[in-house]
C-alpha cells in the first residue's frame, strides 16, 4: 500500500493549521515565489471551481485555499449544508495539483487568515469588487494586489444539489 501512504503524506502536508501556513508562506515569499490566496466552502467540487482555482494558481506559483469549516458554511449556507464535511473537502483541495494550501477556518470571514498570511495575490470570483473584498485592504496595505476572476457560468454547488433534489420529486 505504498501509493496510499504516499497520497495520504502528501494530502496531510498541503492541509494545515495557520501557524504552519504562516510558516510556509513566508518560506516561499522569502524564495521569490508569489502567494495566492483565495476562499471558498467548495462543498460539490465542479468544473466551476476547478477553472476558478486554476486561473487563480496561474497568477502566481502558489496557491493557497481558505476553506470555511462546517460551522461556517451552515451559518452562510444554512443546515443543510455542508454536503460534504470539511475533512473530505479539504482531502479533495488538497488533492489538486496546483494547490500547494489548503487552511480551514471558523469564521464567517477568512480577515484574520488574510490578515496573518498576508499573500501577494488575494482572489475572488468576479462577482466581487475589490471594494467588498474582504482583507483586500490589508493586502494591498502589504504591497500586494487584488483581483478577481470570471466564473463559469451554470456551475454552483447550490443549484447542483436543487438539481438533484428536483431529480427525486
Amino acid at each position: 500500500m505504498p501509493i496510499k501512504q504516499d497520497l495520504e503524506h502528501v494530502l496531510l502536508d498541503k492541509i494545515c493549521d495557520l501557524p504552519t501556513l504562516k510558516s510556509k508562506v513566508e518560506f516561499w515569499q522569502s524564495e521569490g515565489d508569489k502567494v495566492v490566496f483565495t476562499n471558498g466552502v467548495f462543498d460539490l467540487l465542479h468544473i466551476g471551481h476547478i477553472t476558478y482555482m486554476a486561473k487563480a494558481a496561474n497568477l502566481g506559483d502558489k496557491l493557497i485555499i481558505g476553506l470555511n469549516a462546517d460551522s461556517s458554511v451552515r451559518r452562510l449556507k444554512g443546515p443543510d449544508r455542508p454536503v460534504n464535511d470539511q475533512t473530505n473537502r479539504a482531502a479533495l483541495l488538497a488533492a489538486l495539483f496546483f494547490v500547494d494550501g489548503v487552511v480551514v477556518f471558523e469564521e464567517d470571514t477568512p480577515l484574520n487568515l488574510i490578515s496573518t498570511l498576508l499573500p501577494d495575490i488575494l482572489v475572488k470570483g468576479a462577482d466581487y469588487t475589490i471594494d467588498n473584498i474582504v482583507g483586500a485592504k490589508e493586502v494591498i496595505a502589504n504591497g500586494g494586489e487584488v483581483s478577481t476572476i470570471d466564473l463559469v457560468e451554470g456551475y454552483s454547488s447550490t443549484s447542483i444539489i436543487q438539481r438533484i433534489k428536483n431529480q427525486g420529486t
